[in-house]
């Protein structure tokens, strides 16, 4: 079926909606299965981390994911995600991605304002909902603090001042997080609720635990980000079927069932997520 527009998934009233990571095509296909089996839509999302992986090219794997999206029976919206470059951005329209996060927050304010403004203004124009980055998110290459929170007030205005479309927040997880016991700050999130008037955005899921999920998606979290946990589940299953039978030299012998448990953690992410 046609993909759908990230926009027509993510509203602020929720219910959430979760967007997976894809780094291989075997990534998308997981992602697919996970959402039909657990019969919700999904948003699958390359990061400009994946595209380098890639050789710096968006097509190939914008076109494979695309491909699997389209002949799922679930609803599938493609995401370009933590988009630094403003190249790569320019590229979205191109590829079948309705939405991008523009990642400016290694930036001070003020140029993030600025970059992220250009940003949402290019977006905009070309039919793109644009997420973007102001508190920072522990994690990701020691660019960011754990301890880092993010500011109802400041946020606020952040929002009004960029125009974009929904806002990636800060309120107690880490990206890359192996272990599932991030405790967030759910006073800070209904706080941000009120303040901010777009869709809230949690990076990091993978480290938080179901309850916690649960919560945060009541407490006003919409989109829900979670990458680690499929990777977490993709080598578990590789290492399972290596450390069996050392004779293994054919990876459809160990991607299969890797691909399979992937599969079954979006489903489990999905049913916490939106029911």
């Amino acid at each position: 079926m046609p993909l759908v527009p990230t926009s027509s998934l993510v509203s602020r009233t929720g219910p959430g909606v979760c967007a997976f990571n894809v780094i291989s095509l075997e990534h998308a296909e997981a992602i697919a299965a996970g959402a039909e089996a657990a019969g919700v839509p999904v948003i699958l999302q390359i990061s400009e981390n994946a595209v380098k992986f890639h050789g710096g090219r968006v097509d190939a794997i914008a076109a494979a994911t695309v491909a699997v999206a389209k002949a799922s029976s679930a609803d599938c919206a493609l995401h370009l995600d933590h988009v630094e470059s403003y190249d790569l951005l320019q590229q979205a329209p191109l590829h079948g991605f309705s939405s991008a996060m523009f990642d400016a927050s290694k930036l001070d304010y003020e140029g993030n304002v600025q970059a992220t403004r250009a940003a949402a203004e290019f977006a905009h124009a070309h039919g793109l909902w644009l997420e973007s980055e102001l508190g920072e998110v522990g994690g990701k290459d020691g660019a960011h603090a754990p301890g880092a929170r993010t500011n109802p007030q400041e946020a606020a205005a952040y929002v009004e001042a960029t125009g974009v479309d929904a806002l990636a927040v800060a309120v107690g997880s880490s990206h890359a997080m192996t272990s599932r016991d991030a405790a967030l700050d759910h006073s800070l999130i209904a706080q941000l609720k009120a303040a901010v008037p777009v869709p809230l955005v949690l990076h990091g899921s993978s480290g938080v635990g179901d309850d916690e999920l649960r919560l945060a998606v009541a407490g006003g979290l919409v989109k829900i980000n979670i990458g680690t946990a499929l990777n977490i589940a993709f080598t578990g299953a590789v290492r399972s079927v290596l450390d069996r039978d050392e004779k293994v030299v054919d990876p459809r012998k160990y991607v299969a069932p890797a691909r399979d448990a992937m599969a079954a953690t979006v489903a489990h992410f999905l049913k916490i997520v939106t029911t």
